[in-house]
């Protein structure tokens, strides 16, 4: 199996996973202890449309902070707290919903909070090639997404017999496997620094913590569900 890591744009044909650590990774697979899909949009406008069209919450951030008229931001804990009778998610982010649009066939969501499961229901899935996508800012690497994608990409060479890692990948999985350096990453990254500054630094601590669901989403016909 050939096991790659990837910024921004994937480099397989097969099996993907897209991770926005901080946080729309994070806060697509937590809404779906709560929802029944997330929609992913691209834009304020088009989430507006999708609300007028099939209900749901708006949910969204850019430049982290909560799009005006939106019911909340991009932000787990936020998502956590939030009670409402709704079925639907709609979610845009500046960066981890822009991904999804040009990614492969066969689309997971990853973050740090399901690394394992995502990690090893990719190996199940996979013909040949999976490649963990980081989302970046605006094609900018991000310390978060590399520390996360090591933590992913451990569980899917535990969950393989033979696989063939290029180098990028194995640098994140050496970067990631001391824990309390991996959650001091989370928190010095410039988008932790960003986040904490404009008061979310429950997020973050929320973000940085590994494997505490077995919550595995999947990207199908312009919805995220659980696999």
């Amino acid at each position: 199996m050939k096991v790659t890591l990837s910024l921004e744009t994937s480099v397989s044909e097969d099996t993907s996973i897209m991770v926005d650590a901080l946080r729309a990774s994070t806060t697509m697979i937590s809404a779906l202890n709560k929802y029944e899909k997330v929609i992913p949009c691209f834009s304020p406008e088009e989430g507006f449309k999708l609300k007028d069209k099939y209900g749901g919450i708006l949910a969204g951030e850019r430049g982290g902070e909560k799009i005006d008229g939106f019911d909340i931001g991009n932000s787990p804990t936020g998502l956590n707290d939030y009670d409402s009778d709704e079925k639907i998610l709609i979610l845009t982010t500046s960066n981890g919903t822009r991904i999804l649009e040009n990614m492969t066939p066969k689309v997971l969501i990853g973050s740090l909070i399901n690394a394992k499961a995502v990690g090893e229901a990719s190996a199940k899935m996979a013909e040949n090639h999976i490649d963990v996508v980081m989302a970046g800012v605006k094609g900018e690497f991000t310390l978060e997404d590399f520390l996360a994608a090591g933590e992913i990409l451990y569980w899917i060479c535990e969950s393989l017999e033979e696989y063939e890692l290029n180098d990028f990948a194995k640098a994140a999985i050496n970067a990631n496997r001391d824990g309390e350096s991996l959650k001091e990453g989370f928190y010095n990254s410039r988008s932790g620094k960003r986040l904490a500054k404009i008061g979310y630094e429950k997020d973050i601590e929320y973000c940085a913590q590994k494997n505490i669901t077995n919550n595995v989403a999947i990207y199908k016909n312009g919805n995220i569900i659980l696999l």
